[in-house]
């Protein structure tokens, strides 16, 4: 079966299935490449007939990942110019006023698309849920500093696909009022940074965020970030300005752009690549431009931007033993490597040892990925809900472990929860063969209560007590101050 739906630039035909009616591949900006190279996006043309919207559109220019990620992460490439396309899933009966949910994909800015097979949002549409992932441009193409050409363009990217929601989700049933966007690890970074850019007061782009294992100190100063443009564009023989950069082909680029993000994610030198570049250990992020972006988002949320916003912040129990495990890496690791690797990303090396004697068996490896974890995703993420905590805030922690690779509950593990999709083979990798079902049901319904009307189901975040629902799959209950002792390692910022 087939529906079509005018939206503002033209008709488009999906496909039903199942009660749920699927738009795959529309165009939100024009294609990002000729005259629009390193432009901000640009309108799309209208176009004349029915066009089909029944497959995933092209995704945008990115690497591949290298084992173990490329079996653990399954992450589509789809050729084409068109990469700035979005996809939604709205339940098939005609309706209107319903929630809408916007995905925003991880990848370190970097990898990822709408396209990948966990972000299917066909279970939210089936439980009333307007569900909208979209593709923004990566790394050099979205992210690099070039000057000449404006920062921030894949944050731009961002907003026109929002701005797109706004425009016609209401054609799909969905209340343009009652947008959710929400997203995971750099998805996560980019909905702090857009609820701490004030869009929904200035143009009423969303109500609501989730940000899962991304919180708000990711930023890159400008002279940080040319850095990596000069150290480009000394590869690839060519001026470190958007005009040079302009006469490459993207995929002569991806290889040069490859090979520097995974040396600084291997070796965070804040002396070769600055301290903004290194303590994030990512090539290429959000930069602050002094126009679109002004101040780190945690700063800005301290301030009181996005204080209109209903915010869902959380992150998973063992974030980095994605990263350390799998490769091989926490297996020998030694206290030398611990400090650089620490050093590197701005943390104190000391924690190293202290994290050390909490853990059962004392591995070094352990130790680092548990601190890490902190570092990145669990202390920053309390640091944005104790400065967001004046508007309804909630906290939760994914705790439950898979018996896949010892990864435990690792970065990305909560996805295919969330989307409820523990079915979809490509999830099997990270989650196991026989994951809790029980658990997504119940997170899955938790992400939909917030983005219809704010509240999950657990008590409200207080700065005082810390009220943190920890998902494991058993009794999922709310803990006050998970991890306090940790916690109090860290450094308090004002």
């Amino acid at each position: 079966m087939e529906a079509i739906v005018g939206i503002s630039h033209g008709k488009v035909r999906g496909s039903v299935r199942d009660g749920v009616a699927a738009f795959l591949g529309i165009p939100y900006a024009e294609p990002p490449f000729g005259a629009h190279r390193f432009a901000a996006p640009q309108p799309v043309q209208p176009w004349d007939g029915i066009r089909d919207a029944l497959e995933y559109g092209p995704t945008a220019p990115k690497p591949g990942y290298v084992p173990p990620f490329s079996e653990l992460l399954p992450d589509p490439q789809i050729p084409g110019g068109d990469c700035l396309n979005l996809n939604v899933w709205t339940p098939e009966a005609e309706g209107s006023g319903l929630p809408v949910l916007v995905w925003i994909h991880g990848g370190a800015f970097r990898n990822g698309s709408g396209a990948v097979p966990l972000y299917n949002g066909a279970n939210f549409a089936r439980d009333g849920v307007v569900c909208v992932t979209i593709n923004y441009r990566l790394g050099v193409e979205g992210f690099a500093h070039l000057p000449g050409a404006p920062s921030n363009r894949g944050l731009l990217d961002q907003i026109a696909a929002l701005t797109w929601v706004q425009e016609n989700i209401a054609a799909f049933g969905g209340d343009p009022g009652n947008v959710t966007v929400f997203g995971e690890s750099a998805g996560a970074m980019s909905v702090t940074t857009l609820l701490s850019l004030d869009l929904s007061r200035e143009r009423g782009l969303f109500r609501r965020a989730i940000s899962q294992s991304g919180a708000g100190e990711i930023a890159q100063d400008p002279g940080d970030a040319l850095l990596v443009t000069k150290e480009l564009a000394w590869r690839l023989g060519v001026e470190p300005t958007a005009e040079a950069f302009a006469t490459l082909d993207p995929a002569t680029i991806i290889p040069i752009q490859a090979a520097v993000a995974a040396e600084i994610t291997a070796l965070p030198d804040p002396v070769r690549w600055g301290r903004t570049t290194a303590s994030s250990g990512m090539a290429m992020m959000p930069i602050l431009d002094g126009e679109l972006l002004t101040r780190r988002p945690v700063d800005a949320i301290t301030a009181g931007a996005g204080s209109d916003v209903d915010l869902l912040i959380g992150y998973t129990s063992e974030e980095f033993r994605l990263f350390l495990v799998p490769t091989g890496v926490a297996k020998v690791v030694n206290a030398d490597i611990a400090v650089a690797v620490l050093n590197g990303l701005g943390m104190d090396p000391a924690l190293a040892a202290a994290y050390q004697a909490t853990i059962p068996g004392g591995a070094l490896g352990d130790a680092l990925c548990a601190v890490i974890t902190d570092g990145m995703f669990r202390v920053p993420a309390h640091r944005v809900a104790e400065r967001h905590a004046a508007a309804p805030t909630y906290m939760y922690e994914f705790a439950w472990r898979t018996p896949e690779r010892d990864m435990g509950a690792c970065h990305a593990l909560e996805i295919g929860f969330v989307f409820d999709n523990l079915h979809r083979p490509e999830g099997s990798a990270l989650a196991g063969p026989n994951p809790p079902q029980d658990l997504a049901t119940a997170m899955h319904r938790a992400w939909i209560d917030f983005a219809t009307h704010g509240d999950p189901g657990w008590t409200r975040f207080d700065p005082e007590t810390r009220p943190v629902k920890v998902f494991d799959g058993t009794a999922d209950e709310i803990v006050l101050d998970p991890h306090a002792a940790e916690r109090e390692l860290w450094p308090r910022v004002p």
